[in-house]
This record gives C-alpha cells, structure tokens and sequence, in this order.
C-alpha cells in the first residue's frame, strides 16, 4: 500500500479521561509518514482542556454535536465522515460502538479495532450486547489494555475471541523532565499522593482507613488528594471524623499533574478493581514508589517489591505497613523509584504503544490475524 494508511479513532468526547488523554498522545506517536491520523468525537467541542488541546495543537477531529440519550442523527454524521476520510483502520474507545459497528459495515471499513479499557464484567447490559454483537460478528477486534482485560473479555465475549494485548501508554519524557528537580515543598513530611476520581472503583475509604493507622506509628506524614468526584464530600467527612485534617489535603482536579506528583514522595492508589492504571505509569516516570492494590492489570505495572508495594484490596492494616515501610526509609524509597522509572521508559512509553497498534493495523489489513 503506496498511500498511507488512514486512521480513525472514534471516542465519546474529549472532555476528561485517561482514555480520551491516552486517544491524544496515541494520535500524536503514529509514524505521520506511514500513518494519517484523526478522531471522532460524537459529543460537541464545549472548549475543554482537552478540546484547547486539539486546537492548539492541530489534530484533525470531527465533532459530531451528539445530543444527551440515544441521538440517531450520529448513525448518518458518521456514515459522512466515513466516506469523506474513507479510512483503512476505524478504532473504537469506551462505550461508541452502539453507534459506529452499523456505518463501518455500511461503508466496509476494512480494519475495525476497539481498545477495551476496562474490565468486561463491568460494561453496561447495551454495551455488552453491542460488544458481543461486534466481537463475534462485526468482525471488530478487541484489543485488551492487560492480561486482567483480556481475560474477563473472553470471559464474558468467549474463550476463543481473539484479543491481542497492547498496554496503555504515555509519552515518559513529558514526566522525566520533572523527576530531577529538587522539591519546592518546604516542608519535612513525607508527601503521599493520590490521584483518582471519588467514586466506589477508586476506594478512598481504604486509603484514609490505612492512612490513618499509619500516621499514629509515623507522624511526619501528610496525605494529597488530587481529584474530584460525588464522594468527595463522603471522604472529607471521614477525614475529619479520624482527626486527620491537618494530615490531609483535597486539591481538586488540577492539570499539572507531573508537577505536583515531583513534589510528592510516595504515590498510593487503592482501586477495588483497575483495567491497568495509567496513572501508576505517570508516578513510575517520575521516580516515585508506588504502594497500590494488587486488583486488576496494577501487578503487570508495580513489581512487588521492585518498583512498589502492592497491598490487598481491603486490608487497611497491609496498606499502613507499607506505607511506614516506604516513609522511614528514604533508601529504599530511591531504589523503588529508580527501578519503577526504568520500567515506565522500557514498556510504557506511548512510543512503543504506537509502534505495537501499527503492526497491529498492518497485520489486519494484510489479513494476517495471528496470535
């Protein structure tokens, strides 16, 4: 094939998200000499970071303005754009193949992929049903972002779906430029950090239990939130109910996330369950330790013991452990964050991503689906 190859990636919106960030830096990795790449968007452009960020940037996007519930309108805008950019390759993310599996066999897009981001089990009966329609006879490839993934996918899809394994990535050298600057936080406390919506999945609850265990053995610590969500005000109750206020700091959602992360000691995320955890990712490029729950793809990222500590997913006495194990000794601390750095360069970089989904792209459209 002398042309390149036309992607499209279909996702949402670009309001928010590790998977709509994870579309944006993939868009931008792809090899532009073999490779033309652009997004769909089926929600409208209402200016958010993400949104300035295609602007700034120049990515071409299509905003189909899908209105909220079940828009048909979508059905026909997308069967224009596939005729308009005519693409080889439509990949697919999150929960949009209710709308695109119909107009990609309308209009015999050769190659359809759709990026599983999370842990089947989990999807919505329509999502579900749209899925199984998709992976077994919309000759839709699913493409799992862990071991975990893609055992629930042919778990719930079948033990014979084929469903190649490409971890999430992100682009590390945004994250090594800030993992040698020296602390600006003046304080001598160590610095815990979270990073993670409010909501069940994400377990706050486990975090301030451990957390508070711990800080009675090792006081010189303080506890960040980053993050924002509908038990937010659930989790600050709990807070000041354990007298923790003056250990713990809500710092909402912000952008600069690799700024503040450099500022922190040890990165802890306590999901009850977690498709992979990018975030862990963001922490490891920034040579911090990771102390996480061993739930879901996290092990495929965090080496116990290596690069971090992983608890179980409901002990809060396990989790204060490790969180006095890694604040008393700075040592370990280094090595952990040494080793975690190294391990997000060599097999998390959102170069070797782009590389894995371009062969991935080739071998499809070359009809060769080989496992």
């Amino acid at each position: 094939m002398s042309e390149r190859i036309r992607v499209l990636h279909i996702i949402y919106s670009f309001a928010s998200g590790g998977a709509e960030r994870f579309v944006l830096d993939l868009m931008q990795a792809m090899d532009k000499e073999k490779f033309e790449v652009a997004a769909v968007s089926l929600r409208p452009d209402l200016g958010r970071p993400f949104e300035k960020e295609i602007r700034e940037k120049k990515l071409k996007v299509y905003f189909l303005n899908k209105r909220r519930g079940l828009d048909p309108r979508v059905f026909f805008r997308l069967y224009g754009v596939f005729k308009k950019y005519a693409p080889h390759v439509v990949h697919t993310h999150l929960h949009v193949l209710r709308y695109t599996l119909l107009p990609t066999i309308l209009c015999g897009i050769p190659v359809r992929i759709h990026t599983v981001h999370d842990i089947a089990q989990r999807d919505a009966p329509i999502a579900k049903l749209f899925n199984s329609i998709a992976f077994r006879f919309g000759n839709v490839v699913p493409v799992s972002i862990s071991n975990a993934v893609a055992d629930t996918v042919r778990e719930v899809y079948g033990q014979n779906l084929y469903t190649p394994v490409i971890y999430n990535g992100l682009p590390t050298d945004r994250f090594l430029q800030h993992s040698n600057k020296p602390k600006e936080n003046s304080k001598q406390n160590i610095v815990l950090m979270n990073i993670a919506r409010f909501w069940p999945q994400k377990n706050h609850k486990l975090l301030i239990e451990g957390f508070s265990i711990a800080v009675k053995e090792y006081s010189n610590m303080e506890l960040w939130l980053v993050g924002d969500g509908p038990l937010r005000p659930e989790v600050e109750k709990i807070v000041k109910e354990k007298g923790l206020s003056q250990k713990v700091t809500f710092l909402g959602i912000q952008s600069n996330i690799a700024e503040l992360l450099s500022e922190s000691d040890i990165f802890v995320l306590t999901s009850s369950w977690e498709a992979f955890g990018l975030v862990n990712v963001e922490a490891m490029a920034l040579r911090k330790p990771v102390i996480a729950t061993a739930v879901g793809g996290i092990p495929e990222i965090v080496e116990d013991g290596k690069t971090g500590i992983l608890v179980p997913a409901n002990d809060p006495k396990a989790l204060a452990q490790a969180i006095v194990k890694l604040a008393k000794n700075p040592a370990l601390r280094e090595s952990m964050g040494e080793e975690g750095q190294s391990r997000a360069v060599e097999y998390f970089d959102i170069k070797q991503t782009a590389r894995q989904y371009e062969e991935l792209y080739l071998r499809l459209l070359n009809g060769l689906r080989i496992q």
